[in-house]
């Protein structure tokens, strides 16, 4: 830790700052969580342009000189203002879509009119990702007037969707974006306390998987038996992908071991509602279970309903399947490896197809350096106790894509979700005391960087 770059009365003097400012940045998220940015192409779209547009009002608000840009996808925001001469840049990253809320009788408020209780603000994005867009706004007001780094902004507005036109961003206004130190705003910590910065993710494949028996549907008392029905051979084809103890049963797939973290079953059960009787699978600990090793997930299926169902052995049945993959895995490596894996294991000669839908690579940091010095100092003043380096077993694809297009820049993955946010799921929630310490941390981070020595 580098504690005296910053004199405590310099640190309680940002601390109080951001204290002051919170009700004005909680007003400001509100207004965000309220427009329904869902990038998902069944959806308004007007809504993503319209959240575009309420982000740049934002940043212009602080004096950054602030673009709406779109390059064939959702439009994405890019803002800047520049620091003292010789002084890093920091570029800070967060997303302003957000997923399909689901049904609104899952959700106890209304998904997108954000509610408090017991200190939780609930709402579809309150924490993935506006709130993210807000810690940086908060930096930013924080240090008005005296900003002490470089800072560009960059929002995107298609992560939830895999983030399709990001490459053309990276490639035409990648020298917009370079900086010294990046910090991309779209993980968590490790519980409510606890502060951490995300040092690995896994990476992602996912597949369609097509299996056909029959050239027609036909009459299941007349031909059953003796001919098999599609659903019953997709079904056998997607237990081989698992062996007894619940292991992923691919070969050749990269495996890692998770740092040593105090995890325990119980801690497990309690935050991914596992019902009781209901057994963990897979071997090794909880957490190189989650982070480090590969994992598979049917996703969803075409078959018939239940509620259509009727006495004929179908010809056709498919499955989405998704697969985590361990931070250094090669994505298109264990696609083959699946696809090579779900052909060899048709059931009773069934013709298989798997079709390749998303492929996106994993991330390991080299967490180690002057800027994560800073960064693991602003974490411990603001939460008064040091963090943890943590894995995340989701997928952030995007995070590769900077790593390649700024390859000397530090990478620094934070966030401000916690076990109980439920991204992406009904009541999804941001632990507003949580929040608040997020919008510390950053500013004092901006703080420290800046307070760094200058190369000559």
């Amino acid at each position: 830790m580098t504690a005296d770059t910053l004199t405590p009365d310099q640190i309680q003097e940002i601390r109080d700052r951001v204290a002051e400012l919170m009700p004005q940045v909680r007003a400001d998220l509100e207004r965000l969580v309220r427009i329904p940015s869902v990038s998902a192409a069944s959806f308004d779209q007007s809504q993503v342009a319209r959240s575009a547009e309420a982000v740049a009002e934002l940043l212009r608000a602080e004096g950054l000189q602030t673009e709406v840009i779109v390059e064939g996808g959702r439009p994405a925001v890019i803002g800047h203002i520049d620091g003292p001469e010789g002084a890093p840049t920091v570029t800070l990253y967060a997303h302003h879509d957000v997923q399909p809320p689901g049904d609104d009788a899952d959700w106890d408020s209304k998904p997108f009119e954000p509610e408090e209780r017991d200190g939780r603000l609930y709402g579809r994005g309150a924490a993935d990702d506006k709130a993210g867009v807000m810690a940086h706004v908060a930096a930013l007001r924080a240090l008005r007037g005296r900003l002490p780094v470089g800072v560009t902004v960059f929002v995107e507005g298609e992560e939830e969707s895999g983030s399709p036109s990001l490459g053309t961003i990276l490639d035409k206004h990648g020298e917009r974006l370079a900086a010294d130190a990046i910090v991309l705003a779209d993980s968590g910590n490790w519980q409510i306390g606890t502060p951490a910065l995300t040092t690995t993710l896994r990476g992602g494949v996912r597949v369609i998987v097509r299996v056909q028996t029959l050239d027609h549907s036909v009459h299941s008392g007349m031909y059953g038996g003796a001919a098999p029905d599609a659903v019953t051979a997709l079904v056998r084809l997607l237990a081989t992908l698992h062996d007894d103890e619940g292991n992923v049963a691919v070969a050749g797939l990269d495996e890692g071991v998770a740092a040593d973290l105090d995890y325990d079953e119980a801690r497990f059960r309690e935050e991914s509602g596992l019902l009781e009787g209901v057994s963990l699978i897979g071997t090794g600990s909880i957490l190189t279970r989650l982070w480090t090793k590969p994992s598979i997930t049917t996703i969803g299926m075409d078959v018939t309903s239940v509620e259509k169902a009727s006495n004929t052995l179908a010809a056709k049945a498919a499955a989405k399947v998704s697969m985590r993959i361990a931070p250094t895995q090669d994505p298109q490596a264990a696609f083959e490896a699946l696809k090579g894996h779900l052909e060899s294991h048709a059931p009773w000669g069934a013709q298989v197809t798997v079709t390749l839908e998303e492929l996106g690579s994993g991330f390991a940091a080299d967490a180690n350096g002057a800027v994560y010095d800073e960064a693991r100092a602003a974490f411990a003043d603001a939460w008064g106790t040091d963090p943890v380096d943590m894995g995340v077993g989701g997928s952030i694809p995007f995070i590769s894509d900077f790593a390649a297009r700024f390859p000397d820049a530090a990478i620094l993955v934070t966030g401000v979700e916690d076990p109980d946010t439920r991204a992406h799921g009904a009541n999804e929630s941001l632990h507003l005391g949580e929040f608040e310490r997020v919008c510390v941390a950053e500013a004092l981070l901006l703080a420290r960087l800046g307070a760094l020595p200058r190369s000559r």
